[in-house]
């Protein structure tokens, strides 16, 4: 049986069916957890925020209108909700400093990346990325794993398209210096 696609769902919704709406909850609720997660960084505060996007968009249906998909408008919420949680809440977080970045050309980010087995490029990938401020984080997120377009990004963070792209770069380029220094941190270990 094919599943309502969800313009299919929000026209139920919309003519009253607020059940129906249960059925956009399950199709995104993982997808929106993960982004704000990466953002809020508590599993307890992403749970809280991810209802608050459900909530908000249930009550702002009436307003969507279908220019964008509806993931794309919905995952704007959700990082808003998301961005707003943590203003009030001033969360820091943990800098890379830019000027680390700097020194490294995509090139040379190619080719020493090639020189470590996959299994251990994605160890120490994961352990840096927890390491990003959280905003950087969910662009990473949207992007990769979300399969968003910069466009997509674009829409739901409200940078423009450019700066997505210059921040995606940017965030490249601080997880390989990041990448690089885990790595030398391993050799030192493993020599002493």
């Amino acid at each position: 049986m094919n599943q309502p696609d969800d313009n299919q769902i929000i026209e139920k919704v919309l003519e009253g069916n607020s059940g129906a709406y249960a059925l956009i909850v399950d199709r995104y609720k993982d997808l929106v957890y993960s982004v704000v997660l990466k953002i809020v960084k508590s599993r307890e505060e992403a749970e809280e925020v991810a209802q608050d996007t459900f909530l908000k968009a249930y009550h702002a249906l009436p307003a969507f209108k279908r220019e964008a998909r509806f993931s794309t408008w919905l995952f704007r919420i959700a990082y808003n909700t998301a961005i707003s949680r943590t203003r009030r809440k001033h969360i820091e977080t943990s800098v890379i400093d830019d000027r680390l970045i700097e020194n490294y050309s995509t090139d040379d980010i190619r080719e020493n990346m090639s020189r470590i087995d996959s299994e251990e490029q994605l160890r120490i990938l994961h352990k840096v990325l927890k390491t990003l401020p959280g905003e950087d984080q969910m662009l990473i997120t949207l992007f990769y794993n979300n399969h968003q377009g910069i466009d997509e990004i674009a829409s739901i963070t409200g940078l423009s398209e450019a700066n997505v792209k210059v921040k995606l770069h940017r965030i490249r380029k601080k997880l390989y210096a990041e990448m690089q220094s885990e790595l030398k941190a391993d050799v030192f270990e493993l020599r002493n």
